[in-house]
């Protein structure tokens, strides 16, 4: 018996000592959704780092984009699966800062990729574009390409969702900053007064969603000639709408992203212009820093002069124009994603 006892002891701790050799740091990654290209180039850069930190990464994602409860879900499992870290594209910046916080009193690091939480200190850091840099891009290059007749424009902002994540605030705000449109509150959509403003409506960041809204904007002002898109499917679904009455030709479609195909639709005179990020470069920064955080305790920190950690931004666009600096869809081609 006592023999018996003994070898079952050893045995216990070999399988002990075994089980904390395969421990592995765990991060998770939580995306607004698994099927938007960006968010599917973030989990392969997150993926690729991961695997050559020797890391384990847990990924999740909503059912569509503006799915706050399955990522309020998925940071308590995070949270209860002894994670290190957590990204997040949140897709409510601001009702997620309680499970962010939750988060945060249990340990974790917290960092928010491409859209900031509102506030923006709700993380404890933020890798992102500068969305109002390209937001501003975009609006500096549409006006530059109208000329005189950017005074006479007849505008249609297509924007992300009604509850106004920042990443689409950014975008919206800068873009008509870069035009030369006087902003209201620039924390929100909307409230501007130019008349060269038609409207804003909502797109869900789809093709779908982009081609109802450009509908619903035309029947305001079937004149429109300048369109802001969130991104590019939204842009995708915007040229759509307006192919079906004939306008395809005579407007200029802006919009942000880079990915691969939005970067042809440039190509293909479907988008004017686009601002490109880079996603996989956002993740695989972002896993080397929860590994940083669970092996020495230390954050990242943001870019000197900015309160993010910038990874960088530039327009896409075969029409360059002077004044606003640019790379061709060939350049835009061999760094986009998706």
């Amino acid at each position: 018996m006592k023999k018996l006892l003994l070898t079952t002891i050893a045995g216990v701790g070999l399988m002990a000592s075994a089980a904390h050799a395969d421990d592995k740091i765990t991060a998770c990654l939580i995306t607004k959704t698994d099927t938007n290209p960006f968010f599917v180039k973030m989990k392969e850069g997150a993926n690729a780092k991961a695997e050559e930190l020797g890391m384990e990464l847990k990924s999740f994602a909503g059912k569509v984009d503006g799915d706050h409860e399955t990522q309020v879900a998925a940071i308590e499992t995070c949270i209860a699966d002894g994670a290190k870290g957590i990204l997040l594209t949140a897709s409510d910046t601001s009702s997620i800062v309680p499970a962010v916080q939750q988060a945060r009193d249990a340990g974790l690091v917290v960092i928010a990729l491409d859209t900031p939480l509102s506030p923006i200190d709700a993380a404890d850091a933020t890798f992102a574009t500068d969305n109002f840099l390209a937001g501003e891009l975009i609006g500096q290059w549409a006006a530059a390409s109208l000329g005189d007749e950017a005074a006479n424009a007849k505008i249609a902002m297509l924007d992300l969702g009604v509850s106004q994540p920042t990443v689409g605030v950014l975008r919206d705000q800068g873009f008509l900053s870069g035009f030369g449109i006087e902003l209201g509150d620039p924390n929100k959509w909307g409230d501007e007064e130019d008349p060269r403003i038609v409207g804003n409506d909502v797109t869900a960041g789809n093709e779908e969603g982009g081609r109802k809204a450009m509908e619903n904007l035309l029947a305001k002002d079937p004149m429109i000639n300048v369109v802001y898109t969130i991104n590019e499917p939204a842009a995708a679904g915007a040229y759509e709408a307006l192919k079906s009455i004939g306008r395809e030709n005579d407007v200029l479609i802006v919009s942000v992203d880079g990915g691969c195909p939005g970067v042809q639709n440039v190509k293909d005179g479907v988008i004017g212009a686009t601002s490109q990020q880079y996603p996989l470069q956002m993740a695989a920064l972002g896993v080397e820093a929860i590994k940083k955080w669970a092996d020495e305790g230390v954050k990242p920190e943001p870019t000197p002069g900015k309160d993010f950690f910038d990874t960088g931004v530039a327009l896409v666009t075969d029409k360059p124009v002077d004044g606003v600096d640019s790379i061709d869809t060939t350049e835009g081609t061999n760094l986009c994603w998706g």
